[in-house]
C-alpha cells in the first residue's frame, strides 16, 4: 500500500424530518454521525450496512454528489468541497467515477452504447482540453471489459443485465480513474451473473491499479471482493476490520447479527481465494 488515496473526516449529515406539522419545522434527523475512513491506493474496502444505515448517503458525499454539514473529504489531499483552481478541479474530476445499482435507469435507454460510454468520454476531453479518438476509447474500455467492440453500435434493451452493467463500467473506466465508488452495482444481477462481475472487478483492479469503495448490504460479495470493512449502523462506522481474513472476529452485536445471517452461527467463513470458490460455488447451486 502506497498511503491514502482518499480520507474521510468527521462526516456529519442531516435531513429535515418528514411529516412535520410546521412548514418551517426544524426539527432535523441525523442520517452521518461523524464517520471517518480512509482508502488506501490500490485496495478494495467494503462499506457494508442495511438499509437506512446511511451508507449511500456515505456513497453520496465521497464522490462529492452531496456536501455534507460538517467534515471533509480528501482525495489526494484536495478537499472535493473546497475551492480550486482549473488544474486542480482537473485532478479531482478525473480522479473517481461511479458505479450504480439501478444499470437501466443509469444508461439512457435511447442512446447506443458508444453514447453512453460517449458521456463520461466529454468529460475527459475537457479535463485534458483535446478532442479525443472516441471510437478508438471506446473499443478500448469495451475490451477490458469483455465486450467486443461491435457493441458499441447496441442500445440498452439489446444487452442482458450483466452486459449493461459491463457497459456501466466501462463508462466508469472512460475518464481514466483511480477510484470507482460501487454502489451496490452487483446487486441487482442474479448470483451467476454477480460472480462474473465481481472477476471482472478484481482483474481490472490488478491491471489498472484501481481503488475501490464498494458499498453494499451484501457481506458474501464483501468477503470475495475486498481486503477491509466497515459495518455501519444508524449512521456511524460501528466495527472496522481491517483484514478481511479476520471477518469471523467481529464482535459488535450488529455486525455478528450480519455476519450469522450468512454464515450460521459458530461456522467459520474462508476468505481471499477460499471464500471466491465457496461464493462461486454457492452461485452454481
Amino acid at each position: 500500500m502506497k498511503g491514502p488515496i482518499l480520507t474521510a473526516t468527521d462526516i456529519r449529515v442531516s435531513f429535515r424530518k418528514e411529516n412535520q406539522r410546521r412548514l418551517f419545522g426544524r426539527e432535523r434527523q441525523q442520517v452521518l454521525r461523524g464517520i471517518s475512513l480512509a482508502l488506501e491506493e490500490g485496495e478494495c474496502l467494503g462499506i457494508i450496512g442495511e438499509s437506512g444505515s446511511g451508507k449511500s448517503t456515505l456513497g453520496r458525499v465521497l464522490c462529492g454528489l452531496l456536501k455534507p454539514e460538517a467534515g471533509t473529504v480528501r482525495i489526494n489531499g484536495l478537499d472535493i468541497y473546497g475551492r480550486h483552481n482549473h488544474r486542480e478541479n482537473a485532478q479531482l474530476h478525473h480522479s473517481l467515477s461511479v458505479v450504480f445499482q439501478d444499470y437501466t435507469s443509469s444508461a439512457n435507454p435511447r442512446f447506443r452504447v458508444r453514447h453512453i460510454i460517449g458521456e463520461s468520454l466529454r468529460v475527459l476531453e475537457r479535463i485534458v482540453g483535446s478532442k479525443l479518438d472516441r471510437e478508438r476509447r471506446t473499443a478500448e474500455v469495451l475490451e477490458q471489459v469483455g465486450l467486443p467492440s461491435s457493441f458499441a453500435a447496441r442500445y440498452p434493451h439489446e444487452l442482458s443485465g450483466g452486459q449493461l452493467q459491463r457497459v456501466c463500467i466501462a463508462r466508469a473506466l472512460a475518464i481514466r480513474p483511480r477510484i470507482i465508488l460501487l454502489d451496490e452495482a452487483i446487486s441487482s444481477l442474479d448470483a451467476s451473473t454477480q460472480v462474473q462481475i465481481m472477476d471482472l472487478l478484481l482483474e481490472l483492479r490488478r491491471s489498472l491499479g484501481l481503488s475501490y469503495l464498494f458499498i453494499t448490504h451484501d457481506l458474501t460479495s464483501i468477503t470475495y471482493l475486498c481486503d477491509r470493512v466497515a459495518f455501519m449502523n444508524n449512521g456511524e462506522i460501528v466495527e472496522r476490520v481491517d483484514d478481511i481474513r479476520h471477518i469471523a472476529e467481529i464482535r459488535h452485536p450488529y455486525a455478528r447479527l450480519l455476519l450469522e445471517s450468512v454464515m450460521g452461527i459458530g461456522v467459520e467463513y474462508g476468505s481471499g481465494d477460499n471464500a471466491q470458490a465457496q461464493w462461486a460455488a454457492a452461485a452454481a447451486c
